[in-house]
């Protein structure tokens, strides 16, 4: 590709040449190369430019004048001119299909999962960017990133464009906005699930985080708003494009343009009613909690906004177990019910357990822990909310990373000691799940939360343990059958 064609618009001395790619990473810098100088919290690449035309860069990207004369670009933000040189390196995919982005703290995942496949089933190629996995069609692809990094999402756009996708589904996240990660992507279809306290270790405020979740709704034409949410209600009075509301119907007052009420919350499923555009339309669906209710609601209202037939979405709801890891009910022979959830935020938790009680017949047993190297902030919190519902909590690790895992379980039992609550500390998560499904009995549910899809443990040094929650629960009940014989 042409110096010239790449830049589009920025202005440059130098003479027009062939230019072999663009990075903002110093170990892949090749001949010929554009490189782009970003600030990170740790590496200002500003310091590496004049190194990098050493080695045959033919240009550096940057925001202050670095002495390197013509080879250097000055633009006003170099995270977002390095969105736009990815996305012409890659030709441009993002303009060849239509896109829905989902973003807030708790829900995107089940919502754009949801769409992606609603539309699947109304016949189109969709594309799914997110926090499981990455789908191109039928193809999955691993999720290294909710939203991937600049130069992997623009690649992985060429290859949904040139596979025939039409529509892309993906989940925006905070970090991706923030960092013009999407570059100059534009949104047919945004959607506001909620917004609570997380990532506040990298945001500082919920201002910092909300204004960055924000930004998404600039850059779309039509937003689908969580009207059940105080951000959302915000948000609605502060973004310009055609914006619906949705939500669950909580007091009589509640007016949203697609609203769920008469909520029938089962382990096995939940049916309530949708009011869309002035009709009533009873609906059922094989997953639970009232978060789910609301996930489908969203869901609906974008459907509908393109083009996908009520019918098909109402089928494809009665059908859909639901996303890996998001009150997922892990089958056992046991008399008790298993389920694992994400819940890693404390309105997550509050929320996830606030459904569950309303369909447990017996006891609601919850088990989770807190990440290391995060907010330490919500930890109590996450412990008050668990002991808002649960009759019995069991404290354990999550992602402990380089904090020591005691330490985590301590700061958030600062949540629990006064609560009145049965708890029991065991900071092996294994152990904790098969003495929490011990403790279970006839009609009791037993909620593993924080983990969800994830099949690994994060521990010090940031290396990878396997551990799927799915093969502790089967270890865990192959361990009480025998103590029964």
């Amino acid at each position: 590709m042409k110096l010239y064609t790449l830049l589009e618009g920025l202005k440059t001395a130098l003479p027009d040449r062939e230019i072999s790619g663009v990075t903002d990473d110093t170990r892949k810098i090749r001949q010929d190369m554009v490189f782009a100088c970003i600030k990170g919290s740790k590496y200002d690449g500003h310091d590496a430019a004049k190194a990098m035309l050493e080695q045959g860069a033919a240009a550096v990207i940057a925001e202050h004048d670095l002495g390197l004369g013509d080879r250097q670009i000055i633009v006003p933000n170099t995270r977002k001119a390095y969105g736009d040189l990815c996305a012409a390196w890659y030709g441009h995919p993002e303009r060849e299909m239509r896109f829905v982005g989902v973003t807030g703290t708790n829900g995107k995942t089940t919502t754009a999962t949801l769409v992606k496949e609603m539309l699947k089933k109304a016949g189109e190629k969709v594309g799914l960017i997110g926090t499981v996995q990455y789908e191109i069609g039928d193809e999955i692809l691993p999720s290294p990133n909710t939203t991937p990094l600049t130069d992997a999402y623009f690649a992985l756009l060429r290859k949904m464009a040139d596979a025939g996708v039409q529509t892309v589904v993906m989940e925006v996240s905070s970090f991706g906005l923030e960092q013009h990660r999407i570059g100059p992507t534009h949104f047919d279809t945004a959607v506001f699930t909620n917004l609570t306290q997380d990532h506040l270790d990298v945001h500082g405020t919920m201002e910092n985080y909300y204004l960055a979740k924000r930004m998404l709704f600039d850059i779309c034409d039509y937003a689908v708003i969580n009207g059940n949410d105080d951000y959302g209600k915000r948000l609605f009075g502060e973004t310009a494009c055609e914006k619906i509301t949705y939500g669950i119907r909580q007091q009589a007052a509640d007016r949203f343009d697609a609203m769920a009420d008469d909520i029938v919350l089962r382990t096995e499923g939940t049916k309530f009613t949708l009011h869309l555009h002035g009709e009533a339309l009873p609906m059922s669906m094989r997953m639970t909690g009232m978060f789910n209710v609301s996930n489908a609601v969203a869901a609906i209202a974008v459907g509908r906004r393109l083009g996908v037939p009520m019918n098909v979405m109402t089928e494809l709801l009665l059908d859909y177990t639901g996303v890996r890891g998001r009150c997922e009910v892990i089958p056992t022979a046991l008399d008790f019910t298993v389920i694992c959830d994400y819940a890693h935020t404390p309105d997550a938790l509050e929320k996830t357990l606030a459904s569950l009680r309303e369909c447990t017949v017996g006891r609601l047993i919850a088990v989770f822990g807190c990440g290391g190297n995060r907010d330490a902030a919500k930890r109590p919190k996450m412990a008050r909310a668990a002991a808002q519902y649960a009759d019995f909590v069991m404290v354990t690790s999550d992602n402990p990373r380089d904090e020591d895992p005691l330490a985590i379980i301590q700061d958030i039992l600062a949540g629990l000691t006064d609560s009145g609550v049965p708890y029991q500390t065991e900071p092996d998560r294994a152990e904790a799940i098969y003495l929490a499904m011990k403790y279970a009995k006839t009609g009791d549910v037993v909620v593993l939360a924080g983990k969800g899809h994830e099949d690994y443990q994060i521990i010090a040094g940031g290396v990878h343990l396997h551990m799927d929650e799915r093969e502790l629960v089967a270890d865990a009940a192959k361990r009480i059958f025998a103590e029964k014989v």
